[in-house]
């Protein structure tokens, strides 16, 4: 067996060799940063650094070090139980499950115009006669759809570590090239709040908007799909994960540099959501030239094109998880190898479901380009993105300090501690969301 395969041993056996943490093993670490990270996110930082300047830097590092501790709890559950994730949620009772297919039908549904809007928004800014927006989205949804069909996880990593490297390189030249005042950047590092109303709540928004939603629960898939399955791959995880928010961390480092030196310092406004990038090669090419702002454009389309197939491999993946799950409790079938060595097998990756999801990301959010997103769905669709995240927090304290896990692998007083204020942070801020709906419109 290759050497960077975890192999079909449980979880638990002590033939499980540790390996050593090294940098060659690297990989789902930079599936999840790319993934985690897209427009949404970069338009936030860069919106916070335009009106707080740099006085909000320490809220973006807590939220990668936030982050870091969920995803390594999930990628440890993984490891520790040689069970998924999926799995560890339906031992929790019925209701996770319902929770769990309720998200993925809703969210995937939106997500998906939403994703593929996003990606079509630079190709369009860059080749403006060539068509119309929609039509651009529906091209990169039906690429990213067609790319994940036809390859496995490994095809899937390179490419996604070749555009996380176009995306590194964009950021931290724009970052470079606006001359970031450092002085300013390290007294950002205190915890200090703006001096405005609803302060702490746009604090909270920033921290808990730092690099991905449930994409965080798919990382233990793609740790499994690695071909890691077993204990013996924990210091390689954590490492893998560090990687991921520490790359995470760049992006949104940069990002706020350009906020806080371009617009802040000239008092420039851009629009919330993806079209305030588009704004930003506008401002782009007027100070610094056509070539860097075609390049914050090849930038922005690697940022958002990498959060699409991201989503419709690794979401997929979960679905996929779900519904075999499923099929055996109905048929009371048992698997001789570990859920998570079938994961690594590639099986759930060529499965009917897999495909079947996939195409739900794809086509029926077509519609939704050429039609618009209707009011009820929107509000469901923020609202259920707003519980995912304490949903993943508190079960993960629940999975992760109860029999389920091996004792060894249990939860300590430091992950408990910051998997607690995650799952407070992201409560408040699903409260905030679920209070600032149109109920009344709904109704």
């Amino acid at each position: 067996m290759a050497e960077t395969k975890g192999g079909p041993s449980s979880a638990g056996d002590v033939s499980s060799v540790p390996r050593k943490s090294s940098w060659k093993y690297i990989g789902p670490g930079i599936v999840v940063a790319a993934t985690g990270v897209g427009a949404g996110d970069l338009v936030a930082t860069l919106i916070a650094g335009s009106n707080f300047g740099y006085t909000l830097l320490w809220a973006a590092v807590i939220g990668c070090v936030v982050k870091i501790s969920l995803a390594e709890a999930a990628g440890r559950w993984h490891l520790s139980t040689g069970r998924t994730l999926f799995e560890g949620w339906a031992s929790l009772g019925r209701w996770t499950t319902w929770f769990f297919v309720v998200y993925v039908v809703v969210w995937g549904f939106a997500y998906g115009a939403a994703a593929m809007s996003s990606s079509g928004l630079p190709l369009q800014a860059l080749f403006p006669d060539v068509m119309d927006l929609k039509w651009w989205g529906v091209l990169t949804g039906v690429v990213g759809l067609v790319f994940v069909w036809f390859n496995k996880y490994d095809v899937f990593e390179k490419v996604m570590t070749v555009l996380v490297g176009v995306m590194f390189v964009v950021t931290v030249y724009l970052a470079i090239r606006v001359t970031p005042n450092l002085g300013d950047a390290v007294a950002g590092l205190l915890p200090v709040l703006p001096d405005e109303k609803d302060s702490v709540l746009n604090t909270l928004g920033l921290i808990g908007g730092v690099g991905g939603t449930i994409t965080l629960a798919a990382y233990g898939y793609w740790v499994n799909a690695k071909g890691w399955t077993n204990t013996g791959w924990m210091k390689v995880m954590r490492l893998d994960n560090r990687v991921a928010y520490i790359t995470t961390g760049v992006f949104v480092v940069a990002m706020l540099f350009v906020g806080a030196e371009m617009l802040h310092s000239a008092n420039v406004a851009i629009a919330s959501g993806d079209k305030g990038l588009v704004q930003l090669s506008d401002i782009l090419e007027k100070e610094y030239g056509t070539a860097t702002s075609k390049l914050f454009l090849i930038g922005f389309f690697a940022t958002s094109f990498t959060s699409l197939i991201g989503v419709w491999h690794g979401v997929s993946l979960m679905f996929a998880d779900f519904v075999e799950h499923y099929r055996k409790s109905r048929t009371g079938a048992h698997s001789t190898v570990s859920t998570g060595a079938e994961v690594a097998s590639g099986a759930r990756e060529r499965s009917l479901p897999f495909r079947a999801y996939l195409l739900w990301l794809t086509f029926p959010p077509i519609i939704l380009l050429f039609q618009g997103q209707p009011f009820r769905l929107i509000i469901i669709y923020g609202v259920l993105g707003a519980a995912f995240m304490p949903f993943l927090a508190l079960t993960l304290i629940w999975l992760l300090n109860s029999a389920r896990t091996p004792a060894e692998w249990r939860n300590g007083w430091l992950s408990n501690g910051m998997l607690a204020i995650a799952g407070l942070l992201f409560l408040v801020l699903c409260v905030k969301q679920v209070t600032d709906q149109d109920w009344s419109s709904f109704f």
